[in-house]
């Protein structure tokens, strides 16, 4: 359940930042990522995590195609932020030409799916979700495909996902979306809605980390 929190002064993305950082954390230091970024795991148990991310993508990018036109929550809607088509050429590396026969979400998966189509009915709890993910897969994301190209010389088709050449410069990017934010016509409510939404985010993927988690032992490196 989300914890309603209190929209402080200041910039907007700034007290969004400080209010989902101990869920953000949470993710961050979960067993699965520890695992992951210990190095810990096969190739196949980082392609456990790339599959989730198709499903939990398709959902943000299929909201996003119906907020396009909308007049705030199409403010974040970026055609060189799409992972979608990178996902896609990841599983065909990873999986195998049939992955889309083979590959299915993770309960914990589709109840995030499902939270992100009922939360995209409006602006502010779409852009909850494509915060909590884009953000982080634009900074944080690049330690991960650093991993990938050093463990399992992934560094073209099996990474792509983590490849965001089209933005220019991502610094830049992450400081024009937080004015986004900031400028954005929310009222105070609804920004603290969002946060809250945020946190549910964070708290999906939490829930999917945990349930990849309960795998580790078939996918730990000899």
């Amino acid at each position: 359940m989300p914890v309603t929190t209190d929209v402080e002064s200041g910039p907007f993305s700034a007290t969004l930042r400080a209010s989902t950082l101990p869920a953000h954390e949470r993710a961050n230091h979960s067993e699965y990522m520890n695992a992951l970024l210990g190095g810990e795991l096969t190739r196949d148990g980082y392609t456990r995590l790339a599959i989730q991310y198709y499903f939990i993508y398709q959902a943000i990018e299929q909201a996003a195609d119906k907020l396009a036109k909308d007049p705030v929550a199409g403010k974040f809607v970026f055609e060189e932020l799409r992972r979608l088509p990178s996902l896609e050429r990841d599983l065909e590396h990873l999986v195998g030409p049939d992955w889309r026969e083979t590959i299915r979400p993770l309960p914990s998966t589709e109840r995030y799916a499902r939270r992100v189509a009922e939360a995209s009915d409006w602006s502010g709890g779409f852009v909850a979700h494509h915060y909590t993910r884009y953000l982080g897969d634009i900074a944080g994301g690049q330690v991960i495909r650093r991993l990938l190209e050093r463990k399992y010389e992934l560094t073209d088709a099996g990474s792509l996902f983590y490849h965001f050449d089209q933005l220019g410069s991502a610094p830049k990017f992450r400081d024009d979306y937080r004015e986004q934010l900031n400028s954005a016509p929310w009222t105070e409510d609804e920004r603290a809605r969002l946060i809250d939404e945020a946190i549910v985010a964070f708290e999906c993927n939490i829930a999917v980390f945990d349930e990849l988690a309960s795998e580790l032992d078939a996918y730990r490196a000899a």
